[in-house]
């Protein structure tokens, strides 16, 4: 059976009222304030923590700043792809930064794997190459569907205009035009 893994930290800190605690976020900022400093600065707010919670605490908050700024890169990154490239197709530039962002958390497990068993890593992994497999069936599928309507398109064309062989074959060279234009890939 699976070991449960905690995931919430209930400590003295995460019971502070919100202005202590602002003002306690505020002296974290501040690199100059020790955790020690800090520490007695809470105890004189009659807080009794000792540095080591002060210590945790922040260190629990900079891996939550670094994950919001990680994802805010990547979203900047998936945006300006789009930006540069309005053809890019934006759900396949949301995967690669998504499969990039798995496949550097897989290659640093040694830290994550309390937080992300590899398993798990590896399933996503997977998900994201089926979504890929799957994205190429679509296309496969729509060329296809595509392929019919221009035959169809060009039958009854030619149907309609049977009596003037010259005409045919000009309708025919502009259809084969057209579907190689949108039948091509970029």
């Amino acid at each position: 059976m699976a070991e449960r893994r905690r995931t919430r930290i209930s400590s003295k800190i995460t019971q502070l009222p919100d202005d202590i605690k602002e003002q306690l976020d505020a002296l974290l900022l501040d690199t100059s304030n020790s955790y020690k400093d800090i520490a007695a600065w809470l105890k004189s707010e009659g807080y009794n923590i000792s540095k080591s919670a002060v210590g945790r605490y922040a260190i629990r908050a900079n891996q939550a700043a670094q994950r919001v700024a990680e994802t805010l890169e990547r979203t900047k990154a998936i945006a300006a792809a789009v930006e540069k490239n309005p053809d890019i197709d934006f759900t396949k530039a949301s995967r690669m930064v998504l499969m990039d962002g798995l496949m550097q958390r897989v290659s640093t497990a040694e830290e994550d794997f309390a937080e992300m068993p590899l398993d798990k890593a590896g399933r996503l992994i997977a998900s994201l190459a089926r979504v890929g497999v799957y994205e190429q069936k679509v296309k496969r599928d729509y060329k296809s569907k595509m392929e019919l309507a221009f035959e169809a398109l060009e039958d009854e064309l030619t149907k309609a205009i049977k009596a003037d062989p010259q005409l045919t074959k000009e309708l025919h060279a502009v259809l084969q035009k057209a579907r190689e234009r949108i039948l091509t890939d970029d």
